[in-house]
């Protein structure tokens, strides 16, 4: 299983610091929805404290967890994406203080400083690859549980 990577703590200081001087301090309340699936992906974030459901709709009227993020987690990867449309949503569980990021500034920053942009993607594909596993998890975890039920 591939670990859970910090993105921040990931990248090398030089790069964290011209990636930090992008971030703008954001604070979410507690059950605030912060994005919806489907929606822009045009910014992402990294919490500072608090947690964030990330939820997927199954019916009009029922969500599913799909995922708890917490302190130095990325919130949101489809914003490096196209068709840049968020994926799940996601909903503050406590209240949230978070670095927000614009998506436009940090891709052009990635196009000025490649090294900056290959280290960022890297380690988001390490983040969606744990993500990934722990989702399928998860499932497993679902299933089995079903199928004792039965």
């Amino acid at each position: 299983m591939t670990k859970a990577t910090k993105l921040l703590t990931a990248l090398p200081p030089p790069q964290r610091q011209r990636l930090m001087s992008l971030a703008r301090e954001v604070s979410f309340p507690e059950d605030a929805r912060i994005f919806e699936a489907g929606g822009t992906a045009d910014r992402f974030w990294v919490i500072r404290s608090g947690a964030v459901s990330l939820d997927q709709r199954v019916t009009s009227l029922q969500r599913v967890t799909v995922a708890s993020l917490g302190s130095g987690d990325l919130l949101g990867w489809s914003w490096l994406f196209p068709p840049h449309q968020w994926d799940f949503g996601a909903v503050a569980f406590s209240p949230v203080r978070a670095y927000e990021f614009e998506a436009e500034a940090v891709l052009k920053l990635c196009e000025e400083d490649p090294a900056l942009g290959l280290v960022l993607v890297r380690n988001v594909a390490e983040i969606l690859a744990h993500r990934l596993e722990m989702t399928r998890g998860k499932l497993m975890e679902q299933y089995s549980m079903r199928r004792h039920a039965l």
